[in-house]
């Protein structure tokens, strides 16, 4: 019950990396946590290769209604403003399976 969204940054302007970490810490952390069906969201980048949000979620069908929703306005998403372009993924995934480690889990707007 996971989704994948991924951006490519091959094309973006010098300094979106910045950006894009700037708009989680700022908006996108707060706006997904707590929300309904959604066990946790991981925001993910390689500079100047990709960005990428992962996403699980409590049921499939939780999933599939954010993925409806997402897909239907994916080109003027907040990250796809700030990257210039839509996303090159929107993958629905199978979590097979996810374990805490001995530092513990860290719910943070930034690393």
């Amino acid at each position: 019950m996971g989704l994948t969204v991924r951006w490519s940054l091959a094309a973006a302007e010098d300094g979106v990396e910045e950006k894009l970490a700037a708009y989680v810490a700022e908006t996108s952390h707060a706006r997904f946590s707590g929300q309904a069906g959604l066990r946790f969201k991981t925001w993910r980048m390689r500079p100047g290769e990709w960005f990428e949000g992962c996403y699980v979620f409590a049921t499939d069908e939780a999933r599939a209604e954010f993925q409806e929703t997402f897909s239907a306005t994916a080109a003027e998403a907040p990250g796809s403003q700030i990257i210039g372009s839509a996303p090159v993924l929107i993958e629905p995934c199978e979590v097979v399976a996810v374990a805490e480690g001995g530092e513990g889990f860290l719910a943070a707007p930034s690393y």
